[in-house]
């Protein structure tokens, strides 16, 4: 395939900038545009091209689009916090929704049709099967679902009168750092399980909470499906590769369909570390599913991804690895 030129939105992120480290490995080239609210500019790998500013910016999107040959679109700027999306919804609609409507009108002004969209496992809601497919109704359970459940209805919309083809790629637990240790996973604050784990093992945190020991699982807590952050960037060239290749729209669920519990986590890293890693049992927080796990069937079958990271201990040592290295940084 030939080397495209990708405007990578969000590329100092978590995703993002495995994403970027990701289109280099592949030969393609990518130009990174971060505000760096969140994201952080040394995550950013070298050789690629960094622009501080927003999606939000029409006059700085028509430059760039006028100044690079734009091949594809990678937006990975969206805000990501369900908490907060409850609690400040409007900063949730206008970065995540209105935001993506001024990069998306920019690539129509600029005859740009190609699109790969980030997208979550919280458009689903509360799942009534699983594992859950892509034909699942959407009902999502708080204004972070909602945000993205909308982007994606905007894309079909804009393929029907603009000709933008775009995939949309629904992430369920993302988790893991890249294998040299470089990039990875900081996020201020941390929701995440297994950042949360594992700086517990560094001496940041003095222990973890497990919300919720009495749902209808096999330990009594909750179960999840955990994606290796490099898997989904190799999912994501693939989708590039069919855009590029002139393929259509579509939408794909990405995870390792395999559903692992907060105790299960928590016992793999206190092995991986070597730390005893205290625990103290909570209440259930209110919107928890008790299980979601993704059937990926349609992303082998049709991109033909195949996870490389399917154990969630390899997924949890290399995100050890990375929290090594930043907790060494915090203290030298």
């Amino acid at each position: 395939m030939t080397a495209a030129t990708v405007l990578v939105a969000g590329g100092a992120g978590y995703i993002g900038s495995h994403m970027v480290n990701a289109l280099q490995g592949a030969g393609h080239h990518a130009i990174v545009l971060d505000d760096l609210s969140r994201g952080h500019r040394d995550l950013v790998v070298s050789g690629s091209a960094f622009i501080h500013g927003s999606i939000q910016d029409t006059a700085l999107l028509d430059q760039i689009f006028t100044d690079h040959r734009i091949d594809a679109v990678m937006h990975f700027a969206a805000h990501s916090q369900v908490g907060e999306s409850v609690t400040a919804p409007l900063i949730y609609y206008r970065n995540n929704v209105a935001a993506t409507v001024e990069l998306i009108a920019a690539m129509v002004r600029h005859d740009v049709r190609r699109f790969i969209f980030s997208s979550t496992a919280a458009v689903y809601g509360e799942p009534e099967t699983t594992p859950i497919t892509e034909n699942h109704p959407l009902r999502p359970a708080n204004p972070y679902g909602v945000t993205k459940m909308t982007v994606e209805r905007m894309l079909s919309d804009c393929d029907t009168a603009h000709g933008i083809k775009s995939i949309c790629l629904r992430y369920f637990n993302a988790a893991g750092a890249d294998e040299n240790g470089r990039i990875g996973e900081r996020h201020d604050p941390e929701t995440h399980l297994i950042p949360l784990v594992l700086t517990v093992a560094t001496g940041q945190r003095d222990r973890i909470s497990i919300f919720g020991t009495d749902y209808p699982t096999p330990d009594g807590t909750c179960l999840r499906d955990y994606v290796h952050v490099t898997d989904l960037s190799r999912a994501h060239l693939l989708a590039l590769d069919a855009l590029l290749g002139g393929g259509d729209s579509a939408v794909y669920n990405l995870g390792n369909s395999k559903g692992h519990s907060v105790r299960e986590v928590i016992t793999l890293a206190r092995k991986i570390t070597g730390h005893p890693i205290p625990a103290e049992e909570v209440g259930r927080r209110a919107g928890d599913p008790a299980n979601l796990v993704a059937g990926s069937d349609k992303a082998r079958k049709e991109l033909g991804w195949q996870p490389h990271y399917e154990q969630l201990e390899t997924i949890i040592e290399t995100a050890w690895q990375w929290h090594r290295r930043e907790a060494h940084h915090l203290v030298s």
